[in-house]
C-alpha cells in the first residue's frame, strides 16, 4: 500500500482522471479537490452541505452526489468521525462542476417534487443519464426511508425507481449496461437488479419472501459490517467498500461468493476506483484517516 495523499477531511467518491490526478470529495471540508499521485492537491470547488459521491459525464463535469451535510465529532485520538445531522442541513441535491473553473450549478435538488434528503453515490450509463441513491438522512430516534433514482444529465428529468430501501450506498453498472448494483450500509448487502432501457428496470419494484424491493441478492456479510461505495471492475466482479472491517469486499457478479481484501490503516475504508484501462493499481479513500492510497490490483492474495 502507498499512500498518495493525507490530511484529507474525510475523503469519498474517487474519479480517475488518467492523466496522474485523482478527483475526490472531501465530505469534511465540504470540497471538490484534486489529487495529483505525487501527493499534490488542490480544492476545485467549495461546494458547502457535504459533498459525498462523484462522477464524470461524457461533457468533462463532475457530478458530485452531495447528501447536505453530516456532523462531525472529533475523537479523544483525534480522529473526525460522522455523526449525525448538522443544524445547518438544508437538504441533499446533484450538482455539476466545471473542473477547470470550479464554478458549480444545483443540477437536481428534488425528484418528482420530493426534495433529495442525502444523495450519496452516483454512477453514469452510455445514455447520458446516471443513477444516484439517496438513504436518507438517520437522527437520533428514526430514520428516512432510502431511495434510489434515476436522472439525465442535462437536467431535464429525474425520477424515482426504487422505493423504500434501506440506507442505499454504493451504486454501479456491470459492463454492458444492463445491471444494476446498490449496496445498502447497515445490512451489508448487495443487491442487482435487470435493466431494460436506460433508467428501466426489467421488472416492476415488488416485495417478495426473498427480497423486499424485488432486487436479486448478491452477497450479504454472514457476520457484521457495513457496506459503503462500489465500483465493478473490467472481469464483473463488484468491489465493495466495507466499513468496520477495513477492506473490500469482491463480489461474483453471478451471486454467492465473494472475497475480502484488507486495506490496512482505517476501518473506514469508503470508496475505491481503478487505474484506466490498465486496473492495476486501486485508489481507495480512507475516511477515518483522512488518506488516499494506492494498492496493487488484483491483489496477490485474497482471503474469503
Amino acid at each position: 500500500m502507498k499512500v498518495i495523499a493525507d490530511d484529507l477531511w474525510f475523503p469519498e467518491g474517487p474519479v480517475w482522471l488518467g492523466d496522474g490526478s485523482l478527483l475526490v470529495v472531501e465530505i469534511r471540508r465540504q470540497t471538490l479537490t484534486r489529487v495529483w499521485l505525487d501527493g499534490r492537491k488542490q480544492i476545485i470547488a467549495h461546494l458547502g452541505g457535504g459533498p459525498n459521491g462523484a462522477a464524470l459525464g461524457r461533457d468533462g463535469y463532475c457530478y458530485v452526489a452531495n447528501n447536505g451535510g453530516v456532523q462531525f465529532i472529533q475523537r479523544e485520538d483525534g480522529c473526525w468521525i460522522s455523526g449525525g445531522v448538522p443544524e445547518s442541513y438544508a437538504g441533499g441535491s446533484i450538482q455539476r462542476v466545471d473542473i477547470r473553473t470550479g464554478k458549480y450549478e444545483v443540477l437536481y435538488d428534488s425528484v418528482s417534487g420530493r426534495p433529495i434528503l442525502g444523495a450519496n453515490d452516483i454512477v453514469f450509463d452510455r445514455h447520458d443519464g446516471f443513477w444516484f441513491t439517496d438513504p436518507g438522512k438517520s437522527r437520533k430516534r428514526d430514520s428516512d426511508h432510502g431511495s434510489v433514482c434515476y436522472a439525465k444529465a442535462d437536467g431535464s428529468s429525474a425520477r424515482e425507481v426504487i422505493f423504500p430501501i434501506h440506507k442505499p450506498n454504493g451504486v454501479g453498472l456491470s459492463g454492458d449496461g444492463r445491471t444494476l448494483y446498490v449496496a445498502e450500509t447497515d445490512t451489508a448487502k448487495l443487491w442487482a437488479w435487470s435493466l431494460k432501457a436506460p433508467g428501466e428496470l426489467s421488472a416492476p419494484v415488488r416485495p417478495s419472501p426473498d427480497s423486499p424491493h424485488g432486487g436479486r441478492l448478491v452477497y450479504g456479510w454472514p457476520t457484521y459490517a457495513r457496506f459503503d461505495s462500489l465500483a465493478v471492475d473490467a472481469n464483473g466482479n463488484i468491489n465493495v467498500a466495507t466499513l468496520d472491517r477495513g477492506g473490500i469486499t469482491v463480489c461474483a457478479p453471478t451471486g454467492g461468493s465473494a472475497k475480502f481484501v484488507a486495506v490496512q490503516g482505517d476501518t473506514h475504508v469508503t470508496n475505491l476506483c481503478f487505474s484506466e484501462p490498465s486496473q492495476d493499481k486501486a485508489y481507495v479513500t480512507q475516511s477515518y484517516a483522512g488518506r488516499l492510497v494506492e494498492i496493487d490490483w488484483p491483489p496477490c492474495q485474497l482471503t474469503g
